[in-house]
């Protein structure tokens, strides 16, 4: 893996997401020198959420369909109830999700975000956390559950909420530039 300020980082994400869960690691990336695209079903600009109450919404750099996963050093997929709700229903989010898993790269889930992981059968024997409502899920699809800030469990780092966004984010960068040295080991 790269250092940070030669990564590029996907996210995927629609309408519903968590605003902090999406800008929060976004905008920390990118001032850090990382290269951040956004994918999302289609072009239109989507909408985030603050809790319950609308936020702001951020156009999308290009289509889930045009993904090329090995363009990407890691995956963030934000929480909010209706992005991964949505999202786990679209099999091109899904079959990224599957595809980073397969290479052994960073994904990064937070909050609600964890049921695309569910939906894509990769958390089966490992340890994640999650907003409390996924918790049964994950557990039903063969998951450890904890209530810890982060948990990182070989290539897959899960969070909590949105104040769990830095060390979300501090998890992921340490990975990014940590997998580096372990190729070298």
């Amino acid at each position: 893996m790269p250092a940070i300020t030669d990564a590029k980082i996907l996210i995927i994400a629609t309408d519903g997401f968590e605003q902090a869960e999406l800008f929060g690691p976004r905008d920390r990336l990118i001032a850090a020198g990382a290269t951040v695209v956004l994918a999302s079903p289609a072009m239109d600009p989507i909408q985030g959420m603050e809790k319950d109450e609308k936020g702001d919404t951020i156009t999308p750099d290009m289509t889930l369909d045009a993904v090329e996963t090995d363009d990407y050093d890691a995956l963030i997929i934000p929480g909010g109830v209706a992005n991964p709700d949505t999202l786990r229903t679209i099999d091109v989010a899904v079959e990224i999700v599957q595809a980073f898993d397969d290479a052994g790269k960073p994904i990064a889930a937070i909050c609600h975000g964890p049921w695309l992981l569910v939906e894509a059968d990769i958390v089966e024997d490992r340890t994640v956390t999650s907003w409390p409502s996924l918790r049964t899920d994950l557990e039903n699809a063969g998951a450890t559950t904890v209530d810890e800030e982060v948990v990182v469990d070989d290539n897959l780092i899960t969070s909590r909420k949105p104040d769990d966004v830095p060390a979300f984010t501090d998890a992921l960068i340490a990975m990014i530039e940590g997998m580096d040295d372990a190729d070298e080991a």
